[in-house]
C-alpha cells in the first residue's frame, strides 16, 4: 500500500508505509485524522517513549477534557470520544462566560457551525401593542453534539471563534421531533 503524500512546493509525493514514524499509526487510532494537518489535543504530548515490559496508562489512554461550569454536564462523547476540536469548550482552548442565549436552530449547512433563530416581542408604545421581530446567530458546534434544523439549543458566549462567531453550544434543551401537537392516546 502506498500513501500519497505532499512534499515541496506542493507536489505529490509517494512513500511506502514503511518510511512513516511509528508513533503516528498509534496516534492516529486514537485520534480521528480527517483534516490534512495532523490532529492532536496541545494538552496531551503525543512523542512519549515507550518503554519495553512495561504497561502503563498510554497515549491512547490519554484525553484531555474539562468542565465549563454553569451547571452544564460534560458530555460523554467529549469524555470518550476520538474527535478534536480547539474550539470545542470542554477539550479546547475555550471558555464560556457572558451570556446565555436560547434559539431554534435554522440552517446547519456550514461545517461545525449553525444558525440560531431567536424569537421575541417588541413593544411599540404609540400603539400599545407588541411586534415580532427575530435575530439569527451563528453558533459553533462541537462534533461531541448530533444536531439537525428544529432543535432547541443553548449557548454560551465565548471569545471570538471567527468573523462572526461568538457562541459556543452547550446542550440540546428540545430534540426536533418532539412536542408535536396531535391526539396523544387514553
Amino acid at each position: 500500500v502506498l500513501l500519497n503524500l505532499r512534499g515541496r512546493r506542493g507536489c505529490p509525493r509517494v512513500c511506502p508505509p514503511q518510511a512513516l514514524p511509528a508513533m503516528s499509526t498509534s496516534v492516529a487510532a486514537q485520534v480521528e485524522q480527517n483534516q490534512r494537518a495532523f490532529q492532536k489535543q496541545d494538552c496531551i504530548f503525543v512523542g512519549k517513549k515507550r518503554v519495553l515490559g512495561k504497561k502503563s496508562a498510554g497515549v491512547r489512554d490519554s484525553r484531555y477534557f474539562k468542565s465549563v461550569g454553569l451547571g452544564i454536564k460534560t458530555p460523554r462523547t467529549a469524555i470518550e470520544g476520538t474527535y478534536v476540536d480547539k474550539k470545542c469548550p470542554w477539550t479546547g482552548s475555550v471558555h464560556i462566560r457572558g451570556k446565555l442565549i436560547t434559539g431554534v436552530i435554522k440552517t446547519t449547512k456550514m461545517k461545525n457551525t449553525v444558525i440560531i433563530r431567536k424569537d421575541y416581542l417588541h413593544y411599540i408604545k404609540k400603539y400599545n401593542r407588541f411586534e415580532k421581530r427575530h435575530k439569527n446567530t451563528p453558533v459553533h458546534v462541537s462534533p461531541a453534539f448530533r444536531v439537525k434544523q428544529g432543535d432547541e439549543i443553548l449557548a454560551g458566549q465565548c471569545r471570538p471563534l471567527s468573523k462572526t462567531v461568538r457562541f459556543n453550544m452547550l446542550k440540546v434543551i428540545r430534540a426536533a421531533g418532539g412536542d408535536k401537537k396531535g391526539f396523544a392516546g387514553l
